[in-house]
């Protein structure tokens, strides 16, 4: 089969390699939709830890080609939606609610269990075997198209999830450092929460104009205002929650000073270097404030409720999918979204 394999830092591209078979437990999925996310961008890039022959992708809709012995409930030309983390739903953490630290029975490990591109093969590729298939293959209602679903295997599920762990409340305030992907969901995630007050932050034009599509009653941008100020003055002292989507310290410190106290900050970046907590942001430690990160959800039961979203009509993330590619011309669609080139948010990818 053809698939994007990753080779050393800045070398990946389309190459031949051997159609992986299903053990017990497992499935093959041929794709039928995936996408590139900025995490691709980190292992090409060198900035994030992948073995060499390594597939990339994680946000892959398909059809069930092959099930392993023990895998009941699905049957072979099943369109399923798989989540970037695969989770065993057996293991101390998958039994503990924190399936995106599966550790396999192994209890927790930082990073642990299985994701899709990262430890496992991933989905920029004709086919993928999914392990623990029977925890992970959602199947799709009939009246959903791929383009309406792929994005919920991560970007949403991520994104959503840093309101659901900030605790948005009904009423609240709410501002979102960085309107990329995850950013543009977490705004998403806040309105379906019942925040009454969202604040979108970004530099750039078109993120922004996402933003407000998405659910952001005001958008602020950093190069031209003092954003904290301005969130204190909308917020009338500070944010109920600040949701960090981007992994840099002058967000995290910038979500920070936007609190009022006894707010939450929630974190969704990845960050690499030091992390620094200004004493004065956090109020000396007596401002009651939380910190909190999270990983990506996985396992089928979040991509059911995802998928329930959308069949609702309450969450619509297709306009997210900006361009549209070819498997086989993979690096343009690397240099275009590595770019940021010609408003792109997500790029599809088609095998």
């Amino acid at each position: 089969m053809r698939a994007n394999v990753f080779r050393g830092t800045g070398k990946f591209g389309i190459e031949e390699v051997e159609k992986p078979r299903a053990e017990a437990g497992e499935a093959i999925v041929k794709i039928t939709l995936t996408t590139i996310c900025g995490t691709d961008l980190h292992i090409v890039r060198g900035e994030y830890p992948v073995e060499p022959g390594r597939i990339i992708g994680h946000e892959p809709v398909g059809v069930i080609e092959e099930l392993g012995v023990g895998v009941t409930g699905y049957a072979v030309g099943d369109r399923v939606l798989i989540g970037a983390i695969t989770p065993c739903g057996q293991c101390l953490g998958c039994l503990s609610g924190h399936l995106s630290q599966c550790g396999h029975g192994e209890g927790y490990r930082a990073l642990g269990g299985w994701r899709l591109g990262n430890t496992i093969q991933g989905t920029q590729a004709e086919y993928v075997r999914i392990p623990h298939a029977q925890a992970n293959l959602a199947k799709i209602p009939p009246e959903l198209r791929d383009e309406q679903v792929v994005l919920l295997a991560d970007i949403a599920s991520t994104g959503i999830s840093g309101a659901e762990s900030g605790g948005v409340r009904i009423g609240d305030a709410v501002v979102v450092f960085a309107q990329g992907p995850i950013g543009l969901c977490a705004t998403a995630g806040a309105r379906l929460m019942g925040a009454s007050l969202i604040i979108g932050v970004d530099g750039d034009e078109t993120r922004l104009r996402f933003a407000r599509q998405l659910g952001a009653d005001v958008v602020l941008d950093y190069r031209q205002q003092d954003v904290v100020a301005e969130v204190k003055r909308l917020t009338g002292g500070g944010a109920d929650v600040a949701i960090e989507a981007l992994g840099t310290q002058q967000t995290f410190e910038s979500a920070l000073r936007c609190l009022r106290p006894g707010g939450t900050l929630s974190s969704l970046g990845v960050y690499s270097g030091k992390l620094e907590l200004p004493y004065d942001a956090f109020a000396a430690g007596l401002g009651d404030h939380r910190i909190v990160a999270t990983l990506c959800p996985g396992g089928k039961e979040r991509m059911r409720r995802l998928m329930g979203l959308v069949q609702s009509k309450r969450l619509d993330l297709t306009p997210l999918l900006t361009h549209s590619f070819a498997l086989k011309d993979i690096d343009e669609a690397y240099a275009l979204f590595g770019e940021r080139r010609d408003g792109v948010i997500k790029v599809a990818i088609r095998p």
